[in-house]
Order: C-alpha cells, then sequence, then structure tokens
C-alpha cells in the first residue's frame, strides 16, 4: 500500500500568477483615474476582480 503522495506548486505558481494580474486591472483602474475614462476603469475593475477570485481558487484547488 503506498501512503506517500505527490505534491506540486502549481497551486503557489498561480495565485502568484492571477494576482500579478489583478495588479494590472488596479493600474487600469489608476490610470483611468487619471484620465477620467469610465470603461478603462470598469474593464480595470473587472479584470482585477476576476483575476484576484482565480487566485484565491487556485489556492484552494491545487493547494
Amino acid at each position: 500500500m503506498e501512503t506517500a503522495s505527490a505534491t506540486t506548486d502549481k497551486g503557489f505558481g498561480l495565485t502568484v500568477l492571477f494576482s500579478i494580474v489583478a495588479l494590472f486591472g488596479v493600474a487600469g483602474m489608476f490610470a483611468a483615474g487619471l484620465t477620467g475614462a469610465q470603461l478603462l476603469a470598469a474593464v480595470g475593475f473587472a479584470v482585477a476582480v476576476v483575476a484576484a477570485s482565480l487566485a484565491v481558487s487556485a489556492t484552494h484547488l491545487f493547494g
């Protein structure tokens, strides 16, 4: 009977990747605040929220 399990760093890597993508969304919202573009702010917010949700999900799924 085998009791050892193989672990990967996939959850950690995906969490870091999606966190970086979320930061790009925040940067988009910041740029929209400087220019006043509401569509850019909305897209930046959507990217940030979806990427942050995926980062948390990746931690739970693969962590």
